[in-house]
């Protein structure tokens, strides 16, 4: 689907919906190895595995509810202000960047990179659901750690796939790769400089910028 400002024609719930796989596309492969180590071998672990990542799913679904949000704001603005709306994507960029280099960001990524943190948070729930509530746990912190990201994905066109992929891999990286965390300052910069470029190329930013129609397209 082409990227542009507001939910694309969809409902409520079908973004909702649409939203909920491209999360478990994106987030599950950086979730893989902590995963493979919480589910363990032998009895009860399937259950384990699968309640971590129903748990993980929930907390990236709910996260959703504000991007479905953000994606009507952003389709009034454009609407009323298309010029200001450009201006406004820009200044997102820069500051889902900037947040790349909070401490608060290292803090959440140290915790999504740890295996012995989850594994020692989880020990202390009990219960049915123990496994769900530690994806949950987990899932949150990916949030804090992400939620940036995310919003800058929807500033640069939420439907394009090289947008999509580049942030996977950017995310599975941050996550595993020995140099996460210069990978997480090297994504942030180029999003700073995304937000510079923005005002000048507003075709940057189709979440937040209506195309002029083409003679082709009418």
């Amino acid at each position: 689907m082409e990227s542009a400002p507001g939910t694309m024609g969809l409902s409520a719930a079908a973004f909702l919906g649409l939203w909920a796989v491209m999360m478990a596309a994106m987030m599950l492969p950086g979730l893989a190895p902590i995963g493979a180590l919480y589910a363990g071998e032998g009895a009860g672990t399937a259950a384990r595995g699968t309640g971590l990542v129903a748990g993980y799913l929930i907390a990236w679904a709910g996260f959703g509810v504000p991007a479905l949000l953000a994606s009507v704001a952003a389709s009034r603005l454009a609407d009323r202000n298309d010029s200001a709306a450009t201006w406004v994507a820009a200044a997102l960029l820069v500051a889902a960047g900037a947040y790349q280099l909070t401490p608060l960001k290292d803090r959440c990524l140290a915790i999504c990179r740890s295996p012995l943190h989850l594994l020692m948070r989880a020990g202390a729930y009990r219960g049915r659901l123990r496994h769900v509530r530690a994806g949950l746990y987990h899932g949150a912190y990916c949030v804090g750690c992400c939620w940036s990201l995310m919003l800058a994905l929807l500033v640069l066109g939420v439907m394009d796939l090289r947008w999509m992929a580049a942030f996977a891999v950017g995310i599975v990286l941050e996550k595993v790769w020995r140099f996460g965390r210069q990978m997480a300052i090297a994504m942030g910069v180029a999003l700073v400089v995304l937000g510079l470029l923005a005002p000048w190329q507003p075709g940057i930013v189709p979440g937040l910028h209506r195309a002029p129609m083409s003679m082709e397209s009418m």
